[in-house]
């Protein structure tokens, strides 16, 4: 007997990734649990300069600014609860200094602009239809930073808006980066501060709005995270305490949904080097001193030493 509707999904055969690949991520929280595990494997990956993006219309903005090379200015923040913030930007960057929130906005800028141009893959993770405009300047923002519900007005955007974020992404990367394969997914997180309702409302314009847009020849791609948790992975012990967030078990399912269908064989192989090293480093000996844990160290060193001259960007000092 079978008790799981397993999701079957078919291998991508053209552009996988490997570790030659170049991997920028946008998105939702969702987008930072998948970056960490190609942190853990050692990718060349670059995420979320701007923060945590929850819907289209932050993520699109925050791709036209960088690939239009936008200078931020004073004129861009705004000093709230003594500190400094960007209603384009998450929270997390937000900062006591005006100046130092200046210049990392624009080095992510900068640097966004140039991770575009050289991105052989490009992952966007949706996490809600939802938005909040603030009421002042009549503007969507991509955070509140806590600021009183009462000064923004909440809406849901329609598919037919989200289609056109959608759309506006692909057209502006297309623009200077034609090559690289664009892989939509939608977050498993359910945004139930919203509402149960309103958060199946959001995330079917999202998933029907990306349906409208993905094509595989294009090397424009949607990948089903959303349902491997909602359909497969459809038990609340694969979800954290708060019963909302996919826990360590399911992401790492997902992670391997993922690989199998992205991943090449060959890196596939190497993420396995990368493991045997990583378990290595955290090895903690009941005898430093011993014969046998030098032994280890040794063997360990010309681990990562025939790995880094095969993939010199490879760096294992860096902590995941």
């Amino acid at each position: 007997m079978d008790f799981r509707t397993q999701i079957t999904i078919k291998t991508q055969e053209h552009n996988q990734i490997d570790y030659a690949s170049k991997i920028v991520l946008f998105g939702s929280c969702f987008s930072k649990n998948i970056s960490q595990k190609l942190a853990h494997f050692r990718f060349q990956h670059f995420a979320n300069p701007f923060g945590i993006l929850f819907h289209p219309n932050a993520i699109e903005a925050n791709i036209t600014n960088a690939i239009n090379k936008k200078i931020y200015t004073e004129n861009d923040l705004f000093f709230y609860n003594e500190r400094w913030h960007c209603f384009e930007a998450h929270s997390s960057l937000s900062d006591t200094s005006k100046e130092s929130l200046l210049n990392h906005l624009n080095t992510a800028i900068t640097t966004t602009h140039q991770q575009l141009e050289n991105a052989s893959h490009i992952l966007i993770t949706l996490g809600t239809a939802w938005v909040y405009r603030f009421v002042e300047s009549d503007t969507i923002v991509a955070n509140c930073h806590k600021i009183p519900q009462k000064q923004f007005l909440k809406e849901l955007r329609s598919v037919e808006e989200i289609k056109e974020n959608l759309q506006a992404i692909i057209e502006m990367i297309r623009s200077i980066n034609k090559k690289t394969s664009i892989i939509f997914t939608v977050s498993p997180v359910r945004h139930l501060k919203d509402g149960f309702i309103e958060n199946t409302q959001s995330k079917s314009h999202l998933i029907s709005a990306v349906h409208q847009v993905v094509e595989p020849r294009k090397r424009s791609h949607y990948f089903p995270s959303y349902e491997i948790v909602l359909d497969d992975l459809r038990d609340y012990r694969f979800y954290k305490e708060d019963m909302i967030h996919p826990n360590q078990t399911a992401i790492d399912y997902i992670w391997q949904q993922f690989s199998t269908i992205w991943i090449s064989e060959s890196a596939q192989r190497t993420m396995q080097e990368v493991t045997v090293i990583q378990k290595g480093l955290s090895h903690r000996p009941f005898n430093k001193n011993s014969e046998q844990y030098r032994t280890f160290l040794i063997n360990l060193e010309k681990k990562m030493e025939t790995l880094q001259k095969e993939f010199p960007f490879i760096d294992f000092s860096q902590t995941n």
